[in-house]
């Protein structure tokens, strides 16, 4: 089991999510064994959880996070610039908590807290767009829009399904847009509906069946659809093979990158980890190993 002598517990109560001291009963008392001195912070605001993350990174041995994508979010934007880090692990307290099923993490919260501390601490790459940092992807398109036509209420009702529900709504709705890209090795050009840089494995709860997929290869996955036909989604799954070149796919492209530079679109919004930016054109770089991260090992 995982040892530590400081840790931060960190929440924040702003972000909407409901049965905070369920979770926290269900998580605390198995942290306090593991950890010498155990802080627990409830911030009630982004900016209160940013200036947590930052006063406490040099404090402490470990920073765990309680919360959804969108805190995972925050907090990884306000330690990533920092020139000292402490190791972290995620408790999946929201609605899809992508990035900690790519971690191994189960998603029950009890069985999450115990898992992670008979976890490994693992190097976990990070990707860089200007000034912002993203965990699990980078993306425009249809999926830019599915995140700003999610219905509040379906969300609380539904969990994970009001992703599925926005994007059968979305989906007769999204226009085409022209792309055009660069990386050190290849130029890509053309039209398509959806546009994805990939550091983590899951999209709203769904694996996606790209073999080469991973947090800790030093790459990015660029994945381009052009189309929501079915033919695009037999060639997603195609992916599943290491050895499916790119030459072979019609309805999609697939590359991977260590730095990409987006000619077009520009203007278009961005969805970075499930949060929604007002961007054009990008640089997008990945920062091998930049995080260390508890990462669960499932048999």
């Amino acid at each position: 089991m995982l040892h530590f002598n400081r840790a931060l517990f960190v929440y924040n109560q702003a972000a909407g999510e409901e049965d905070t001291q369920l979770k926290l009963s269900q998580t605390l008392h198995v942290f306090a064994q593991a950890v010498d001195e155990l802080i627990v912070l409830n911030t009630s605001s982004e900016k209160q959880l940013q200036q947590a993350c930052v006063t406490y990174s040099d404090q402490v041995d470990l920073l765990i996070i309680l919360g959804g994508d969108g805190t995972v979010h925050i907090c990884i934007n306000s330690i990533a610039p920092l020139a000292t880090r402490p190791i972290i692990a995620i408790l999946p307290g929201g609605t899809s908590n992508d990035f900690s099923r790519s971690l191994g993490v189960p998603q029950p919260l009890q069985d999450a807290a115990t898992s992670i501390l008979n976890g490994s601490i693992i190097k976990t790459d990070i990707g860089k767009v200007g000034e912002h940092y993203f965990m699990n992807f980078w993306g425009t398109g249809l999926v830019t829009d599915t995140s700003e036509n999610i219905k509040s209420d379906e969300k609380k009702r539904f969990g994970s399904i009001s992703y599925m529900l926005s994007t059968l709504r979305t989906l007769n709705q999204t226009k085409p847009f022209r792309y055009k890209l660069q990386s050190r090795d290849t130029e890509l050009e053309g039209e398509a509906i959806l546009l994805f840089v990939l550091n983590g494995r899951f999209i709203g709860t769904t694996e996606l069946p790209i073999a080469s997929l991973s947090p800790i290869d030093g790459k990015l996955d660029v994945l381009i659809v052009r189309d929501s036909n079915l033919a695009a989604f037999r060639e997603l799954f195609a992916l599943q093979n290491p050895n499916v070149e790119n030459e072979h796919l019609t309805e999609l492209e697939y590359i991977q990158v260590t730095a990409l530079e987006i000619m077009q679109p520009i203007g278009n919004k961005v969805d970075m980890d499930g949060e929604i930016y007002e961007e054009t054109a990008q640089q997008i770089t990945v920062l091998p190993g930049h995080l260390r991260m508890i990462h669960v090992n499932r048999s």
